[in-house]
């Protein structure tokens, strides 16, 4: 098993894949190799792909809207880490800004046509990955709720 499928195995979201799954959700992913500082999803911007973290670290910030609109970091993610989930379901806008932390980050980018054609072929793979990004999306609503953020 290669390092990426490694990575994808201990991710939630793919929990419950066999190995041959998991090498063919890594085969649609794309290498993308950043700097500190640079700009991977700008908040309110359309979005079609995932992103997986395999080297380094980004930081993942939101904008209120209101008075004091200054972005704030909400979370760091590291290896292992997936982040822009929602553009895999949806075509709405981004809901947060993410940025690399680290020179040399490397993340992996799945688009979101090339994950919907291998639900068509793997109609099981497709199944457990939409059940997996509703319970951990369901957990984080119902977390924002009781928390009020």
């Amino acid at each position: 098993m290669g390092d990426l499928e490694t990575i994808l195995q201990q991710g939630e979201l793919f929990d419950g894949l066999s190995a041959e799954e998991l090498q063919s959700i890594a085969a649609i992913c794309r290498e993308k190799r950043l700097r500190a500082g640079e700009t991977i999803t700008r908040q309110g911007e359309e979005g079609d792909e995932l992103f997986i973290v395999c080297e380094g670290a980004v930081e993942v910030s939101l904008t209120v809207p209101g008075p004091d609109s200054s972005a704030r970091a909400v979370v760091h993610l590291g290896r292992g880490q997936i982040f822009g989930e929602m553009a895999l379901v949806d075509q709405g806008p981004r809901s947060a800004t993410v940025r690399s932390t680290a020179d040399n980050t490397l993340l992996q980018a799945m688009g979101r046509q090339e994950f919907m054609d291998l639900c068509e072929r793997n109609h099981h793979l497709g199944y457990v990955v939409m059940r997996n990004m509703a319970a951990d999306l369901s957990f984080k609503l119902r977390h924002r709720n009781l928390t009020g953020r």
